[in-house]
């Protein structure tokens, strides 16, 4: 299923959000400014878009697995959502998880590869998290005297199935 979402530019350079390959199911957005994030600091990376998600659909906001592997900066609510209604810019939550007390004073950038602790810089047209488009459903809500009587009860809370 296709579905139509529109973008709009609201930054000089912006780039738009394309898939790296096919068969791909998040699109890459881009950072639409310079960004430097040093340890312990979260920030809005602006992406320079807009946009207009159709009604019964989200976007949510995802990190790439490489700046995930390779650096200490994390997308901070991950997975974000982006809900139907809001119009205005779309900012990637962006959080710098090195410590204060042992980070370099070099600052590095999305090309280090080591997951370095201290100061990063995202430059603009870098790519930084993606975005999956998905459907979903209102939840009727129901009031019951007992869930115990819906469905199967597996049992069993946090870590209940063990570790192998």
């Amino acid at each position: 299923m296709n579905v139509d979402v529109y973008f709009e530019i609201c930054r000089e350079g912006a780039k738009i959000p394309s898939y790296a390959r096919d068969g791909d199911a998040g699109m890459d957005v881009f950072s639409a400014k310079d960004v430097t994030i040093s340890p312990g600091e979260t920030v809005v990376v602006p992406t320079g878009l807009k946009l207009a998600i159709p009604e019964g659909f989200e976007l949510q906001v995802r990190p790439r697995s490489g700046i995930s592997l390779n650096t200490p900066l994390r997308v901070s609510n991950s997975p974000g959502t982006i809900d139907s209604g809001y119009r205005g810019e779309l900012g990637i939550i962006m959080t710098n998880t090195s410590c204060t007390c042992n980070s370099s004073d070099k600052i590095f950038d999305l090309d280090s590869k080591g997951n370095f602790k201290g100061t990063y810089r995202i430059k603009k047209g870098e790519r930084i998290a993606q975005i999956v488009l998905n459907q979903i459903p209102k939840i009727i809500i129901k009031i019951t005297d007992s869930v115990e009587k819906i469905g199967k009860n597996r049992n069993g809370g946090f870590g209940s199935t063990g570790l192998k």
